[in-house]
């Protein structure tokens, strides 16, 4: 009877150690778990960037989709186009064309 308590001393001793293993070493370990939801932090704040980003794009589409105002100012700032009959005058900084100068 004492042989048997042993043993089962025993493989509960090794039980509790294997488990104590489990939680803190491996895969499922308390650290891996914590690492994880660093990641998953991580990433719900990247997709908050990423839907607010298109949150934007997709009113600059609907605007585009809806006239030529849009188009028109668009054309303008970015390409920076000019209408018939416009005259075009170009303001010049003159420090910043004093260096762009000076470093041809």
């Amino acid at each position: 009877m004492k042989i048997f308590r042993r043993g089962l001393i025993v493989v509960l001793a090794l039980m509790v150690a294997w488990l104590q293993v489990r939680i803190w070493i491996g895969k499922g370990s308390l650290a891996e778990v914590a690492t994880l939801d660093k990641r998953v932090d991580r990433e719900q704040a990247a997709n908050e960037t990423k839907a607010q980003r298109n949150k934007v794009l997709r009113a600059e589409v609907i605007d585009l989709k809806k006239g030529e105002a849009a188009i028109e100012e668009k054309a303008r700032s970015e390409l920076g186009l000019i209408k018939e009959g416009e005259t075009f005058f170009l303001l010049v900084d003159p420090k910043k064309a004093q260096t762009a100068t000076s470093d041809q």
